[in-house]
């Protein structure tokens, strides 16, 4: 089981605070640093001293760090054109020396659209798959050749198709709930499949719909790499979980219920359940930015106890 730092940048923090975290990911052995995609806080944080790009941010920590993985879930297709996002990603990962992991999702958060005049289109979906199949067209074309899309939304002609990613494969991500379209973009074009905030029980079914989705496809299920995304709170005593608890404005039940929240062995036999529904990779949520001693217990006395 690898585990992952994830970040929510938006509800408050600068580039200093997540490079420090970024880097104590790093010295503490996580298998990446990866952070949301969003400009608009949610909730009641006032979002301070505003938001952050993320691929502007991953350049720099590509910069700044040496053998961590970055990351995004997700990359919102609603900010970028789909061959702009393919330039980005295939330069950040040149910065990085082939660190970088695209997870792209079609966007959904109408008021960041609205708050920073940003159009928010009624079909996202199919934008989302164009989106997927240009940056991948783009990013396979061999040097020398031409790229071409004609697609209902986007465009592309006579394309050079550079650059190219430092990696023969950037690792692309695709996650979400649903049923049907959900899977089958996965299947097609996928190396991973991530679901957020789910329980044990929606995570097998939604795993079942991926594999059975890839195989329709001609891919076995194995091919993709499952994973989650839940919040944690991990304290010593029951009195730290507690105070953490507080400094993300939740409630210890509620976060034992749909989160990785306890003591060391109860978040390890929470891990354990998921990856027993084929759970391969958790993205574990860090909510408090400023708040390393976490990542260190997590580091220490949760992720030795993982097979």
């Amino acid at each position: 089981m690898d585990l992952r730092v994830f970040t929510e940048p938006q509800q408050g923090a600068t580039y200093e605070t997540l490079l420090r975290v970024a880097k104590a990911a790093e010295d503490l052995h996580y298998g990446a640093f990866f952070r949301s995609d969003h400009y608009l806080h949610m909730g009641s944080v006032d979002g301070l001293p505003g938001p952050t790009d993320a691929w502007i941010t991953l350049a720099g920590l590509a910069r700044e760090t040496e053998r961590i993985r970055l990351g995004t879930l997700m990359t919102a297709g609603t900010f970028r054109l789909p061959g702009v996002l393919a330039i980005q990603v295939a330069q950040v990962d040149q910065m990085s020396g082939g660190r970088v992991e695209l997870g792209l999702g079609s966007g959904w958060y109408e008021a960041e659209h609205d708050a920073y005049g940003i159009p928010f289109p009624k079909e996202k979906f199919g934008r989302l798959e164009e989106q997927l199949a240009v940056v991948t067209g783009l990013w396979n074309t061999p040097v020398g050749e031409r790229f071409t899309y004609e697609g209902e939304f986007y465009r592309l002609k006579d394309s050079p198709a550079l650059p190219k990613p430092a990696q023969p494969k950037v690792p692309v991500l695709i996650g979400g709930h649903g049923a049907k379209r959900t899977p089958a973009l996965a299947a097609r074009y996928a190396d991973e499949f991530n679901i957020p905030f789910a329980s044990i029980e929606d995570t097998e079914r939604q795993f079942r719909r991926v594999r059975a989705a890839a195989e329709e496809a001609g891919r076995s299920g194995d091919d993709l790499v499952y994973s989650n995304a839940l919040v944690a709170c991990v304290g010593r005593t029951d009195l730290e979980v507690k105070r953490r608890a507080d400094a993300i404005g939740r409630d210890v039940e509620e976060l034992k219920a749909n989160g990785l929240a306890g003591s060391p062995a109860e978040v390890v036999e929470r891990i354990a359940q998921f990856q027993g529904v084929g759970s391969q990779r958790m993205y574990v949520q860090m909510l408090d930015l400023d708040d390393l001693d976490h990542l260190e217990l997590i580091a220490s006395a949760v992720m030795p106890q993982l097979v």
